[in-house]
């Protein structure tokens, strides 16, 4: 078997940047490319060694080791023992995630079954593949584990960027009680232009059942000033009253209407803090908030906060 140390050595040179720069992504670390470039060339050096019999004293746990400290020492530099074995530790869960990844998708498409046939790793950033399995689908398979790993990682955060903005939120209007998880935006300045009352908007889905049967989906825009003449005329609602036409201007810049209900009270809970008003209005929208379904309503920022006992004062 030929084996081609120049073309091994640039795979894993590409392989263990990938490794780092992803790592740096997790970490949000500055990238230094020259830096980068370096450590990656001490990793891709390592698995060449590999292939030199009279340095086979080199491969052991200890040494390997070391290589991953050094790789992340030139990448990264050193700052604080905090800060660098956190690198270490992003570092190692990058390189298990790309290597059980790899593992995975040899497992899958191989007829034998034998696991691990064809197949290395090591542990200082490099891995790679016999010829049986081939180049083509090593990178091919690295970076399709690689890119996963990381839509899985930004999904993950924006999860938990949207979950510290959440509150559960409570409406009563009558003897009608709807519970619901909402979502605080900051860059919610909708308010009424007549009573100047904030507005929270949730899914009219979540008040289907005590609206009338004319309700079709499109409480906001176009057809909301239509759905209010309805609604209006219909004897048989009892919350006639209530009923609001709320303005607002859309992605397109162009002036909309939201249909809204006033509320007898509103309870924002955060943090187990209760946040109680009646200084609100309820704007309904006919689509789905949150595609995830984390959320169904956009909470107003004075609704948790100073401005709204501000609000409540006045």
């Amino acid at each position: 078997m030929v084996v081609y140390l120049d073309l091994i050595f640039l795979m894993n040179l590409l392989i263990d940047g990938s490794l780092l720069a992803v790592t740096a992504w997790m970490r949000k670390r500055k990238v230094v490319v020259w830096r980068l470039v370096l450590s990656a060339a001490v990793g891709a050096s390592y698995v060449v060694m590999m292939f030199l019999p009279e340095l086979t004293f080199l491969f052991t746990f200890l040494v390997k080791f070391l290589f991953s400290v050094v790789m992340l020492w030139i990448a990264f530099g050193f700052g604080s023992l905090q800060n660098y074995l956190r690198n270490l530790g992003a570092f190692y869960i990058v390189n298990f995630a790309a290597a059980g990844g790899i593992l995975g998708i040899h497992y899958l498409l191989q007829n034998s079954g034998e696991l691990w046939n064809g197949i290395w790793y090591s542990a200082s950033g490099g891995m790679g593949f016999s010829l049986q399995i081939g180049t083509l689908f090593t990178l091919a398979a690295f970076f399709a584990v690689l890119i996963w790993f990381k839509l899985v990682m930004s999904s993950r955060r924006r999860q938990e960027l949207i979950s510290s903005y959440l509150a559960d939120v409570k409406v009563r209007i009558g003897e009608a009680e709807i519970c619901c998880t909402g979502l605080i935006d900051t860059g919610n300045q909708l308010t009424d232009p007549l009573s100047r009352l904030p507005v929270m908007v949730m899914e009219t889905s979540l008040w289907h059942e005590f609206l009338p049967d004319a309700s079709s989906g499109s409480e906001s825009g176009n057809q909301a000033d239509n759905l209010i003449l309805e609604w209006s005329e219909d004897e048989s609602f009892p919350w006639r009253d209530r009923l609001r036409l709320v303005p607002y201007r859309g992605v397109n810049k162009g002036s909309q209407f939201m249909l809204a209900l006033k509320p007898d009270e509103v309870i924002v809970t955060l943090e187990s803090r209760e946040i109680s008003t009646s200084r609100v209005l309820i704007g309904l929208d006919g689509g789905i908030l949150s595609s995830e379904g984390a959320y169904r309503a956009i909470i107003h920022p004075s609704l948790t906060g100073d401005a709204m006992g501000a609000q409540q004062a006045g």
